[in-house]
C-alpha cells in the first residue's frame, strides 16, 4: 500500500514506506517527552506509540499536581497514514525536526495542555539496543535522546499552570523504534523475569550529561552508554554529531531505599577514552510512576488493543504508592545532580525486576534490606 512518502528517496527496503521491515508483532515507533523544574513544582510526561503490526496507536499524558499524578490515556486503531499523530485528545507534532516539538491535549477529561519543546543541546544517538533471551530477540531498537526547554500551559480541572520562559522548565525527549516487548504477551516457556535499567539524562547550566545501563542478574552489562553535550547557543545546529562527546563506559553505585527498588542516592561514573572520567551524584526528591504513561499497565499498556477510539483518565496518589506493587516498580525520579562544582537537575529512571547480585537484590520484586 503506497503512501505519499514513497515519492521521496527514503526507502530502507524494497517494500513501500508503510510496510514494516520486520513481521514481528513487537515492531514499534515511539515518542517520549518529560518536563520538570529544579524545585519539583512541575513534572509532566508524554508517551505516544505506533505498533503497525498490531494495528494500534496509543498515547498518554500525565502531570503531577499537589501530590497526585493525573493520567490521560488514549488508544485507537492505527491509521494507514502514520503522519496523523493524534490519538483521542492527545496530539504530537514535529514542528522542526530535531529542534521543535509540540504536544497538545484537549480538555475532554478535565486535563488540557498546549506545550512546545525547543532543543537546548545537540541530539544524542544512543548505541543500538540488542538483547536476546534463550535465543529469542527481545530487544533490537535505536533510541535518540535530546534535552529541551518547555513553554506553554497545562490546565488540570480548571487550574491553569503556566510553563513560561521564566519558570525554567526543562526536559528530555527520546525517540525509539525497532523491536521490544509490546502489546499482549507472546507465549513462551516460564522463566524467572529479570530486567535492570538505569537512565540518567541531566541538565547543567553549560552542559548536559546522559548515561544508560542494562545489566544481567550477575551485573554484566548488555548495554551501556554515556555522553556529554554542550548547551546550544542561538543559531547552532541541533543535529551535530561532532559535538557529542561519547563515553566508553558507564558504571555506578546505588543506595536503594529500604524495602524498595527505588534509589535513595545514585552516583554515575562516565568513562571516556584516555582515562578521563566524570562523576555525577543524584539525590531524588520527586517520583513519577511510569505506569501513568502506559509502561507495564495491564489494560492501557503500550500496543494493547483497547478499542478503535477510546480514552480515559485516572489518578495515582503518590503518597499511597506501595513500592512492592509490581506495576509501580518503574519510576522516573527528579533528582538534584552534582558534578564537581556544578549543580543541576536530572532524571533517574529505574526499572529493576528480578535479582541483581552487585546491588544485593534477590527474588523478583523483593525490596532492599
Amino acid at each position: 500500500m503506497l503512501h505519499a512518502l514513497d515519492d521521496y528517496p527514503l526507502h530502507q527496503t524494497s517494500e513501500p514506506f508503510s510496510h514494516p521491515a520486520s513481521e514481528s508483532p513487537n515492531v514499534y515507533d515511539r515518542f517520549f517527552f518529560n518536563g520538570f523544574d529544579a524545585s519539583g513544582d512541575v513534572f509532566f510526561a508524554v508517551a505516544f506509540g505506533v505498533y503497525p503490526n498490531r494495528q494500534v496507536m496509543d498515547a498518554a499524558f500525565s502531570i503531577v499536581h499537589d501530590g497526585v499524578q493525573h493520567n490521560v490515556r488514549a488508544s485507537r486503531a492505527c491509521p494507514h497514514d502514520r503522519l496523523l499523530t493524534e490519538v483521542g485528545p492527545i496530539r504530537v507534532d514535529v514542528v522542526e525536526p530535531m529542534r521543535v516539538h509540540r504536544v497538545t491535549v484537549e480538555g475532554r477529561h478535565g486535563v488540557a495542555a498546549e506545550l512546545t519543546m525547543t532543543a537546548i543541546a545537540p541530539v544524542i544517538e544512543e548505541p543500538r539496543f540488542v538483547h536476546q533471551v534463550d535465543g529469542r530477540v527481545l530487544f533490537d531498537y535505536t533510541r535518540l535522546t535530546q534535552f529541551g526547554r518547555w513553554e506553554g500551559w497545562i490546565d488540570v480541572d480548571g487550574g491553569r499552570i503556566e510553563i513560561g520562559p521564566g519558570r525554567g522548565v526543562v526536559g528530555v525527549r527520546d525517540r525509539s523504534w525497532g523491536i521490544r516487548p509490546v502489546g499482549q504477551r507472546i507465549p513462551a516457556p516460564p522463566s524467572i523475569p529479570q530486567f535492570f535499567w538505569l537512565w540518567t539524562p541531566t541538565v547543567f547550566d553549560d552542559v548536559c550529561t546522559h548515561a544508560a545501563v542494562n545489566h544481567e542478574s550477575d551485573g554484566r552489562p548488555w548495554h551501556q552508554s554515556c555522553a556529554l553535550v554542550p548547551r546550544l547557543v542561538e543559531g547552532e545546529p541541533a543535529l551535530d554529531p561532532g559535538r557529542v562527546r561519547r563515553g566508553e563506559s558507564a558504571d555506578f553505585d546505588v543506595q536503594w531505599g529500604s524495602g524498595s527498588r527505588w534509589a535513595d542516592r545514585l552516583t554515575m561514573r562516565h568513562g571516556f577514552w584516555g582515562g578521563d572520567e566524570i562523576e555525577v551524584t543524584y539525590e531524588p526528591f520527586l517520583q513519577f510512576q511510569m505506569v501513568g504513561v502506559g509502561y507495564r499497565h495491564p489494560t492501557w499498556g503500550h500496543g494493547m488493543y483497547v478499542g478503535d477510539d477510546e480514552s480515559t483518565r485516572d489518578e495515582i496518589v503518590l503518597a499511597d504508592v506501595d513500592p512492592a506493587d509490581p506495576l509501580m516498580l518503574h519510576v522516573q525520579a527528579v533528582s538534584r545532580a552534582t558534578w564537581g562544582d556544578r549543580s543541576g537537575v536530572g532524571i533517574v529512571e529505574q526499572l529493576v525486576v528480578g535479582p541483581h547480585a552487585p546491588t544485593g537484590l534477590t527474588g523478583v520484586i523483593d525490596g532492599a534490606a
